[in-house]
């Protein structure tokens, strides 16, 4: 038989995406560092993807095996990025 869940309060993540979406909105027009700026946008991207994958797509109640596929992409994203950072200079 099924495991049941509880089911995630929806209003909630929207208002928390739509947090995250006024921050990266306040964070542009912030007279800060670019580099601040970027990791700030990254950042906040970043957890907005992981809100709506956990919740919407239903991430969140599956089996570590299924979560670990979903974050290996993302790590080796960032590891060819700091690999190709020094040829970029």
């Amino acid at each position: 038989m099924a495991d049941t869940h509880a089911e995630p309060n929806t209003i909630s993540i929207f208002w928390w995406l739509l947090a995250l979406t006024i921050l990266e909105i306040a964070v542009i027009y912030t007279p800060m560092a670019r580099l601040f700026i970027n990791i700030v946008l990254v950042g906040s991207a970043l957890a907005k993807a992981a809100l709506v994958a956990m919740y919407f797509m239903h991430l969140r109640f599956e089996r570590i095996t299924l979560a670990m596929i979903a974050v290996t992409p993302l790590i080796i994203c960032l590891f060819l990025i700091l690999m190709l950072l020094p040829d970029m200079s």
